[in-house]
C-alpha cells in the first residue's frame, strides 16, 4: 500500500539547516552588537568634567581618591593625544565637535565670531561649527544641555542657541558652577542631559607656579575634593547609577607653558564610566581629544555630521 505524504511533513535536513543558518545568524548579530556598542540603552545624562591643563604625570601624582575611584568604576586612557597646537581653545573645540583645527577652524586661543584667521568646513546659519551641543538639541527630543565654565574665550566657538543654561564665572571660581550643575541635573532627572563643567585654575597654576610644583599638585587635589562631593551628592539622588561621567583635559605643560609637541604637553588622562562601559579597564587604543563628541553621540545612538572625523574607541564597550 502506497502512504500518501503529508503537506505538513517536514523535511528533518531543511529543519537541520534553517536553525544552523539562524543561530549563526544571532551570533554574527549579537558580535556587531558587542563590538558597536549598539546594543546598549540609549544614555539618559553625560557629565563632562573638565580641567584644563592637566598632563598624565601630574595627574598620576596628584592625590585623587575621589577621580581614582569613579574611574576604577570605568575605562581610563592615559596616552590620549591632543590635537595641534596644544594650546586650549583649539582642544576644547575639538573634545566638543569631533574634529580637529583643520574643520572647525579654530587654531588659536584667541578665535571670535568675526575673527576668524581660517574657515570652518561647514557653519550653522549664525556661523558656528556644528557642536555636539548642537546635533544633540537637532535629533534628540526633550534634550537639555548646560556649560559651565571659568575662562571667557572658551564659550567663544560655541552658539548660545543650543543651550538651556551656561554659566560663567570670573577670577578662577567654579565651586558654585559645581552646585549649579547639579542643580540643573536634578531639575532635569527625566530628561536626556548632556553638562560640560569646567574649570581652569589648574592650567592657571601651571602658568603661575610651573607644571609639576606644588602648587600645580594642589589645585588639582583640591579640584578633586570638589568632584567627590558633586559626585556623592549624585548619588544620594540615586542619578549616579545612571550618568555616563567623562574626565577630561586639554593639554599638559612643561616649566611655565605649553603649545608645543613634547609628551608632556602632547598627552593627557582621558576617561568615561557608566552603563555599558568596562569596569576597571585600563585603554591601549590609540585615542585623540576628537573622539570625545563621536562617543557622547553613540551614546545617545545619533549619528555624526560627515565634517565631523572623530572615531568611537570600541574597547571601552563592554
Amino acid at each position: 500500500m502506497l502512504h500518501q505524504i503529508s503537506k505538513d511533513s517536514t523535511n528533518p535536513k531543511d529543519n537541520f539547516f534553517k536553525t544552523t543558518v539562524m543561530k549563526i545568524f544571532l551570533l554574527v548579530l549579537a558580535c556587531f552588537c558587542s563590538l558597536t556598542g549598539f546594543s546598549a540603552p540609549k544614555a539618559k545624562r553625560v557629565v563632562l568634567i573638565a580641567l584644563d591643563g592637566i598632563s598624565v604625570e601630574g595627574f598620576q601624582k596628584a592625590n585623587t581618591p575621589n577621580l581614582d575611584a569613579l574611574l576604577k568604576e570605568g575605562v581610563l586612557s592615559i596616552q590620549t593625544r591632543v590635537v595641534m597646537p596644544s594650546v586650549t581653545l583649539p582642544n576644547w573645540t575639538s573634545h566638543l565637535t569631533g574634529s580637529g583645527p583643520e574643520q572647525h577652524g579654530i587654531v588659536d586661543n584667541g578665535w571670535e565670531i568675526n575673527k576668524k584667521k581660517f574657515p570652518s568646513v561647514e557653519t550653522d546659519a549664525d556661523g558656528y561649527y556644528p557642536s555636539v551641543f548642537k546635533v544633540l538639541k537637532d535629533k534628540v527630543n526633550g534634550m537639555k544641555t548646560a556649560f559651565y565654565y571659568n575662562w571667557i574665550n572658551l564659550f567663544h566657538p560655541h552658539n548660545k542657541a543650543y543651550f538651556d543654561e551656561v554659566s560663567y564665572l570670573e577670577n578662577d571660581a567654579y565651586l558654585p558652577n559645581y552646585d549649579k550643575a547639579f542643580e540643573f541635573i536634578v531639575e532635569n532627572r527625566k530628561q536626556p542631559t548632556l553638562v560640560f563643567l569646567y574649570s581652569v585654575h589648574t592650567d592657571h597654576a601651571g602658568h603661575n607656579h610651573k607644571w609639576m610644583s606644588p602648587e600645580y599638585i594642589k589645585s588639582i587635589e583640591e579640584a578633586d575634593v570638589e568632584i567627590g562631593k558633586f559626585i556623592e551628592k549624585m548619588k544620594k539622588e540615586e542619578l549616579y547609577e545612571s550618568t555616563h561621567f567623562m574626565f577630561l583635559s586639554d593639554h599638559g605643560g612643561i616649566n611655565y607653558g605649553h603649545g608645543g609637541m613634547s609628551m608632556n604637553e602632547m598627552i593627557v588622562p582621558w576617561g568615561i564610566t557608566g552603563p555599558s562601559i568596562k569596569k576597571d579597564f585600563k585603554m591601549e587604543e590609540p585615542n585623540n581629544t576628537v573622539n570625545t563628541a563621536s562617543v557622547i553621540l553613540r551614546l545617545f545612538k545619533v549619528d555624526q555630521p560627515l565634517s565631523w572625523i572623530g572615531e568611537v574607541p570600541k574597547s571601552i564597550f563592554k
